[in-house]
């Protein structure tokens, strides 16, 4: 057989389907959850002598993962629910994420410069502690106090209002709207907490956006499980019909 003329078919590359990027964003949302409760249970006091300890670097590294985690699974929890989620649910989101993103520059900082800083510019590390503890620095951080002062509302407001949506829309599990809304609630309490307790409030808004997280990414694979057995079903009955 001459296959000179023949055209050579190429392998067909695997697809990136709409079920897919959902369960993907299911699982950032989960890995965005579990940064948050390392966090709440491992974040270090905000004073100079915590900037050069491996704790300090290993939470704010976490603190950057889960920014950017979070901005890939809020996105997925939002167009998962976007029809039903309404006006509230778009304000809520884009509140979330605003913080997630600050959060994600602030912790990269932390994480990665303040510590080389920490020897040779002692007053700007204070004073970028500063904002976080409210104790005016030496050095003028420009627009980054302000930036703070406007993240604190953001992550009470955002998570609040997402949360109140996502019970409405009744898509995802009430559960955990509602553990988010609780946790939102608690955030402005950690200021009534010791320095070393504080972030203890960002637990529960983890274990909630965990919870969301695995009901996406585990509803996306029970949907595509049932699509496949129906579809083995049904083809028997093609052939013997043929």
């Amino acid at each position: 057989m001459n296959s000179k003329g023949s055209v050579p078919s190429k392998p067909s590359r695997p697809k990136m389907t709409p079920s897919a990027l959902m369960r993907l964003a299911g699982l950032s949302a989960v890995a965005a959850g579990l940064g948050f409760i390392i966090i709440g249970l491992f974040h270090p006091e905000n004073v100079p002598a915590s900037v050069t300890t491996a704790t300090w670097a290993n939470v704010h590294i976490v603190a950057t993962a889960m920014g950017f985690f979070g901005l890939l699974g809020m996105a997925g929890l939002y167009a998962r629910q976007v029809g039903k989620i309404g006006w509230l649910g778009l304000a809520g989101f884009v509140m979330f994420s605003i913080w997630l993103a600050l959060i994600m520059v602030f912790s990269f900082v932390e994480a990665f410069i303040l510590p080389l800083l920490a020897a040779e510019s002692p007053a700007f590390v204070a004073g970028f502690l500063g904002m976080f503890t409210g104790i005016a620095g030496e050095i003028d951080l420009g627009i980054l106090p302000t930036l703070w002062q406007v993240s604190g509302p953001l992550f009470i407001v955002g998570p609040l209002l997402f949360a109140i949506a996502t019970f409405r829309a009744g898509v995802l599990p009430r559960g955990a709207a509602g553990l988010q809304a609780l946790g939102a609630v608690l955030i402005p309490a950690g200021a009534f907490l010791p320095p070393a307790y504080e972030p203890l409030v960002m637990v529960p808004v983890g274990l909630a956006l965990g919870w969301l997280g695995y009901a996406l990414f585990a509803e996306r694979r029970v949907e595509t499980t049932g699509a496949t057995l129906e579809h083995s079903m049904a083809t028997p009955e093609r052939s013997q019909a043929a």
